[in-house]
C-alpha cells in the first residue's frame, strides 16, 4: 500500500513502513530530509528518523508522521500493531523488601489537581511550551465546584509542596527565573508519565481548549 503526500518538497520515494510483531519499522529513504514521528498521546514525545536511517524502530502504538515543507508540514497517521504487557500476577514471589515507589502521588488531593492544571496545555497541544502562571491555575481550578475559594497562596503552597516533597525537583545553579519550578514540575510529570491525557478529566471542560485536530488518518 502506497501513501502518497502531494507536496514538491516531498521526495518522490520519502520512506518506507513496515510492521513488525509488536512494534513497526520506519525507514527514511530521503538524502537530506528528516522523518519526525510524534506520540499524540505523549504530550510532546516525538523521535526523528534521521536522513538515509533504515530501519528505525517505532514504539509508539499511536503515531503521527510528519514531513517538513515549504508552507509548513503535512503528516499522516500510522495505527501500529497493539503491544504486549507483562502479566504481573504470573510472576513468582521473590524474597527480600519490595519496591519502593519514587513518587508518591494522591490522585485525589488538591496538589495533584494543581499538577494536572499546570501540565494541561502541554497534554492538550504538543506544540504548547508555554506553562500556566500562578493566576491562570488560579481561574482554571476556580471552575472546578470544589475549588470555588481557591487563592493563589494556596496554588503556591501546593507548587512547593509538589516541587520540595513529592517530586523533590531542583533548582538549577543558575536559573535566572522565577517560573523554573513550575517548569520543571510540568517536565517531570510529564517526562514520567506521572500526568497523562486520561487526569485531564479530574478538571472542569475548558470552553476554550481543544484537542487538536489530526488530518490525514491511514491504516
Amino acid at each position: 500500500m502506497s501513501i502518497v503526500v502531494s507536496d514538491p518538497a516531498v521526495p518522490r520515494v520519502a520512506g518506507e513502513i513496515l510492521a513488525t510483531d509488536t512494534y513497526w519499522h520506519l525507514s527514511n529513504l530521503s538524502a537530506e530530509q528528516s522523518l519526525l514521528v510524534e506520540n499524540p498521546e505523549g504530550a510532546g514525545e516525538y523521535i526523528r528518523i534521521a536522513p538515509r536511517r533504515l530501519s528505525a524502530p517505532v514504539p509508539f502504538e499511536f503515531s503521527r508522521v510528519v514531513l517538513a515543507t515549504r508552507a509548513g508540514s503535512v503528516s499522516f497517521q500510522v495505527y501500529a500493531p497493539s503491544h504486549s504487557y507483562l502479566d504481573t500476577n504470573a510472576l513468582p514471589s521473590r524474597p527480600g523488601a519490595g519496591t519502593v515507589s519514587p513518587f508518591s502521588l494522591n490522585e485525589e488531593a488538591t496538589y495533584f489537581l494543581v499538577l494536572v492544571a499546570l501540565c494541561e496545555p502541554r497534554l492538550r497541544d504538543l506544540s504548547c511550551v508555554a506553562v500556566p502562571t500562578t493566576p491562570q491555575v488560579v481561574e482554571r481550578l476556580r471552575q472546578h465546584p470544589k475549588h470555588r475559594e481557591v487563592s493563589a497562596s494556596g496554588v503556591g503552597f501546593h507548587i512547593d509542596y509538589l516541587a520540595d516533597t513529592k517530586l523533590r525537583v531542583k533548582s538549577p545553579s543558575q536559573h535566572g527565573r522565577l517560573d523554573w519550578k513550575r517548569e520543571t514540575l510540568v517536565s517531570v510529570a510529564i517526562r514520567f508519565g506521572l500526568v497523562e491525557e486520561r487526569h485531564l478529566a479530574l478538571l472542569p471542560p475548558h470552553p476554550r481548549m481543544k484537542a487538536p485536530v489530526v488530518q490525514g488518518v491511514t491504516r
